[in-house]
């Protein structure tokens, strides 16, 4: 198995880039002609391209933005009319927090979708197994979850999804079909990427904030004010902050969400069920 080239879905066809993208590329093109062959515009082009640049790179830090390639911010319609939502968990597996939260999940009967890095499945294989087996589904998170993602060029973003796409395919006996950025972050050459690998981006409706916020009053209610079907909710199951006792945060808020999530009337699905088209 080649780690950097695994797919999971046949060849999608050509990509077509955004129209954001295109006309990057255009800009691109435009500035290096006139560069060529009229040198007085040098600072013309340098300066049209760096703004280009700082305008692109702003929006990568934006995690919910679909300028730069198609996002799932949330589950499609029917799900939302149905009274679905999606509980997602970054980060892990870890060996003392995630089977923790597979019992939480399994004692209110409830299924989740687990974006895991791939080092850390490869260093617990048997709690990624234990993930896959209590019918959660395991997507992608990238092999290192590195800070620079977003600064990675093509082959290094490519190495990072494909290499862990052949880790958790192995482990969890089951390709991912999506893949999440490290804190959500990217940069225009992530699309192209993904559309090779056969790998959809989701991002989230609401976010718990539940690596920076030791207090789980504060973190539960950023993802309960407002919530309803159609929602994608994001927690961490790795690299969690700890209240004042020392507890993982997730720990208390994960039971404070299922508890809303019912008297809601909400049911939780994984994004393998809400968006299997």
């Amino acid at each position: 198995m080649t780690p950097e080239l695994t797919q999971t879905a046949a060849p999608r066809g050509r990509w077509h880039p955004t129209p954001l993208i295109a006309g990057s590329i255009g800009l691109h093109c435009m500035a290096g002609i006139g560069a060529l062959f009229g040198p007085e515009a040098w600072s013309w082009a340098v300066g049209s391209v760096v703004a280009n640049h700082a305008v692109l790179g702003g929006i990568g830090m934006w995690p919910r933005s679909t300028l730069l390639g198609p996002n799932v911010r949330q589950l499609p319609g029917a799900c939302a009319a149905r009274g679905e939502i999606a509980l997602t968990f970054d980060d892990g597996p870890d060996p003392e927090v995630t089977p923790r939260v597979l019992e939480l999940l399994e004692a209110r009967g409830v299924h989740a979708t687990f974006f895991c890095i791939g080092s850390a499945a490869s260093r617990h294989p048997d709690i990624c197994r234990a993930i896959a087996d209590r019918g959660h589904r395991i997507e992608n998170h990238s092999r290192h979850h590195y800070a620079t993602f977003p600064f990675l060029g093509l082959g290094g973003i490519r190495a990072e999804i494909g290499a862990a796409q052949s880790m958790l395919t192995e482990i969890a006996g089951a390709p991912p079909r999506f893949f999440r950025p490290p804190a959500g972050l990217r940069n225009p050459l992530l699309d192209p990427v993904l559309h090779e690998l056969g790998l959809g981006l989701v991002s989230w409706t609401r976010r718990a904030y539940d690596t920076r916020r030791s207090d789980p009053q504060r973190a539960a209610r950023r993802l309960l004010d407002g919530m309803a079907g159609g929602d994608i909710l994001l927690l961490h199951d790795g690299h969690c902050a700890r209240t004042c006792s020392g507890t993982p945060v997730v720990l208390e808020v994960l039971p404070r969400v299922l508890d809303a999530v019912e008297r809601a009337g909400l049911r939780p699905v994984t994004l393998h069920q809400a968006l299997r088209a």
